[in-house]
């Protein structure tokens, strides 16, 4: 016990850190640019000699990258998950969500190499005869929901195979067959931890950041196709916080404005994610 105290004093204790951290040159940001015009504004160009600090071109590239993420995560993780739970075989079971898992140790500056070499150039242009620059959000969203496949597979596995055996047998003793009871009974018993593995994944594709500064590209534009390339926030602190950026300047206070907002999402996400699990929620 005094053990998990300490590890939640100390959790609490690092995000208090890192929001002073975050804020108070955020602070020093928005007292020379009005926060109205940096959510609201179309143009981020922060180091040209005419500055512009509209961070809508980042939104759009981070809601293009996200989206196709979970396009792609989350019918396979469910897909997947749901066969390891109901229909796979203990010995199948044993090898393949190990299997599963090992994409979840793989460092994603190897996977931003995979869309930037053979996703982007081989899979889309070559085969599937998809127009692109040597950059495009599409390739960078694809191999990002390839990523957090784990994660909602693993999570999903795990919920599904919590639901207890007596619901199964009661439906498949009223007449129900093996992929109603699926769909109809335990998938909708599990559905708590479901809705917790696909908001967990999102927040990781949200805050992801090497396989988009590499695969997406690095020209912040408001994106409105999958075909273009674009910039996200993690993208942009990626490529703007390196030793060349002096601290206390306004293109400095940038990232953490960048920072902050990012920040803001991801709490909100989770915040999200706490409420639908306590709604939805099944005891047993």
């Amino acid at each position: 016990m005094a053990l998990l105290g300490l590890a939640g004093a100390l959790s609490v204790v690092i995000t208090v850190g890192i929001v002073v951290a975050l804020l108070l040159p955020a602070l020093d940001f928005f007292r020379e640019v009005n926060v109205w015009d940096f959510l609201s504004g179309t143009r981020w160009a922060p180091r040209f000699s005419n500055p512009d600090f509209g961070v809508l071109p980042l939104i759009t590239g981070t809601l293009w990258t996200t989206a196709l993420a979970l396009l792609v995560a989350v019918p396979v993780g469910l897909g997947a998950a749901i066969y390891l739970a109901e229909y796979a075989s203990p010995r199948v079971r044993k090898v393949f969500k190990p299997a599963l898992e090992v994409l979840a140790g793989i460092p994603s500056v190897v996977y931003g190499y995979f869309a930037l070499a053979f996703v982007a150039p081989v899979l889309l242009e070559k085969i599937m005869r998809i127009e692109l620059g040597t950059f495009s959000v599409l390739a960078a969203g694809l191999v990002l929901g390839i990523m957090i496949i784990p994660t909602v597979a693993s999570l999903s596995e795990d919920a599904l195979s919590a639901v207890p055996q007596a619901l199964r047998q009661g439906s498949l003793a009223l007449g129900a067959n093996r992929m109603r009871t699926t769909l109809r009974v335990v998938f909708p018993a599990a559905i708590s931890g479901i809705a917790a593995s696909i908001v967990l994944g999102l927040s990781r594709a949200v805050g992801e950041t090497m396989i988009v500064a590499l695969a997406a590209g690095n020209q912040a534009r408001m994106v409105d196709g999958a075909t273009q390339d674009g910039q996200t926030m993690t993208g942009f602190i990626a490529q703007t916080a390196t030793g060349e950026s002096t601290p206390g300047t306004l293109g400095y206070n940038t990232l953490f404005a960048v920072g902050l907002l990012l920040f803001t999402v991801t709490l909100l996400i989770n915040m999200i994610s706490i409420r639908l699990v306590r709604r939805f929620r099944e005891a047993y």
